[in-house]
């Protein structure tokens, strides 16, 4: 169950992290209200998922995934480009989350 709380929680994030972009700073109301009910959400399911797990590891997976998942939303919708290093500083956070999740006994519920 906290892995749904977590999953739905880095989902909500990365359509309330979309919408800000789409908001144009908060100049367009549909997607600005977007953003606040998804980061409500967000934050509601992470305090989920923190009765299961510690903040440390809940945070890093759901932060880590939020970057990576945003960059390629940024890629697919926005037009925006990476350069070599931050494709490779993206895959060493998807490294640790892995190391994470694998290896860490803090991760077990």
């Amino acid at each position: 169950m906290p892995y749904v709380y977590l999953f739905l929680a880095i989902v909500t994030e990365t359509i309330g992290t979309t919408a800000l972009q789409a908001s144009q700073q908060f100049t367009r109301l549909v997607p600005s209200l977007i953003v606040v009910v998804a980061y409500a959400c967000s934050f509601w399911l992470l305090a989920g998922a923190l009765r299961f797990m510690p903040v440390g590891i809940v945070y890093a997976i759901w932060s880590g995934l939020g970057i990576v998942l945003i960059a390629i939303i940024g890629y697919i919708i926005f037009g925006q480009k990476l350069d070599l290093p931050a494709v490779l500083g993206m895959a060493m956070i998807l490294g640790g989350i892995l190391v994470i999740h694998l290896f860490s006994a803090s991760a077990r519920h």
